[in-house]
C-alpha cells in the first residue's frame, strides 16, 4: 500500500519536465551516497538487461554479487519498474 507521502513525492516527480529539472529536484531530494547507490543499481540494471554475468557486473560496479543478485531478483519478480522504464528508453531510441 502506498502512503499519501509516497503517493504525494511520485506525483511530484511526474512534474519534472526537462532533465535539468530532474537533476536540481534529486540533488535537493537526496544525498550524494543516496544518488551514487541509485545510480549504481541503474548501471546494475542496464548490465543485466545485456545478459552481463553478476561477476563481471559485480567487478565493474564495485558492489557484491549479492547486490547484483538483488537488483536482478526486482528486475524478475518485482514491480516491474526496471523493465517499463528500460523498454520506454529502448522504444524511444528506435523511434528517435
Amino acid at each position: 500500500m502506498v502512503s499519501k507521502k509516497e503517493n504525494d513525492l511520485f506525483n511530484a516527480i511526474l512534474c519534472i519536465k526537462t532533465p535539468s529539472e530532474c537533476k536540481s529536484f534529486f540533488y535537493d531530494l537526496c544525498t550524494p551516497s543516496e544518488l551514487e547507490e541509485f545510480s549504481r543499481r541503474w548501471v546494475i540494471v542496464r548490465l543485466l538487461s545485456k545478459n552481463k554475468p553478476y561477476r563481471q557486473i559485480a567487478t565493474e560496479t564495485g558492489v557484491s554479487t549479492t547486490t547484483v543478485g538483488r537488483v536482478a531478483r526486482f528486475m524478475k519478480y518485482g514491480n516491474n519498474g526496471y523493465n517499463t522504464i528500460l523498454n520506454r528508453i529502448k522504444n524511444n531510441k528506435k523511434n528517435s
